[in-house]
């Protein structure tokens, strides 16, 4: 499919999505997010293993995009957040480990791209910012996601005081796991995404989906969950290839089933 504010490219097993608005530092337009939106979609349902989130230009993404909102009526607001909404669930719905390759600013619902990514590999250039604390428009959504992926009281601190972090400050508070200079980004990047994705792509989906249902459940209930699910999964032809492959001491065979 041909997009208007995105790339997407494959090579071998893993899927590329750069954001495409350098001139709008890529912000989030409605058409942006639907199109990131379809893409996800697609990477889903396809056989790639992993996928590459990124941004072209200066900055990672802006968040949403205010020439388009300022004035907008609570109709049109709702439509917008809601497909914001939509793309993050879609990330962490879709069975492939998805990655946040950060090379620049990343502030409001971009720093909620990377929040919402399952990994995420920062440029020593990279910033990441809430900024409505300081504005006239709180950050609800993006705090949905920064907020579940760092301490609260971080997560309270980016949200109220509007600050940018730095990517050290980012990586000591969890936001992101890794960071590297701006040239061995890609690398480190590719590198953490192909560690990611060993063994079954399968198994790997169940779990992905397992750890995201589990992981706002209080401990009894994630533990009731969590027998079910693996034990399920224990019938799996990977889960018992898994098994014999260990036991006679041989690679593993993977039919991803």
């Amino acid at each position: 499919m041909s997009y208007q504010y995105i790339l997407v490219d494959r090579e071998g097993p893993y899927v590329t999505i750069t954001m495409n608005r350098p001139e709008r530092r890529n912000a989030l337009s409605l058409g942006h997010l639907r199109e990131l939106r379809d893409a996800f979609r697609s990477v889903g349902e396809s056989d790639a293993l992993g996928v590459i989130l990124a941004g072209n230009g200066p900055v990672f993404s802006a968040g949403h995009d205010f020439s388009e909102m300022a004035g907008a009526g609570l109709k049109e607001m709702r439509e917008l957040l809601w497909t914001c909404t939509d793309l993050m669930e879609t990330m962490q719905r879709i069975p492939q480990v998805v990655i946040a390759r950060v090379h620049g600013l990343a502030t409001a619902a971009g720093c909620q791209l990377v929040a919402t990514c399952d990994l995420a590999v920062a440029s020593e250039e990279a910033a990441f910012a809430t900024p409505g604390g300081k504005g006239g428009w709180f950050c609800h959504t993006p705090l949905v996601a920064v907020s579940r992926s760092i301490a609260r009281k971080h997560a309270l601190e980016l949200a109220l005081t509007g600050d940018t972090i730095d990517a050290h400050t980012a990586l000591q508070w969890g936001l992101v796991n890794r960071v590297v200079p701006a040239e061995l980004l890609e690398s480190a990047t590719l590198d953490l995404l192909q560690r990611a994705t060993r063994g079954s792509a399968f198994s790997k989906g169940v779990g992905k989906l397992g750890f995201y249902t589990q992981v706002e459940m209080n401990q009894h209930d994630a533990y009731a969950y969590a027998v079910e699910l693996m034990a399920a999964a224990s019938q799996s032809e990977d889960a018992q290839e898994g098994m014999r492959s260990f036991l006679e001491k041989r690679p593993p065979a993977w039919r991803n089933r």
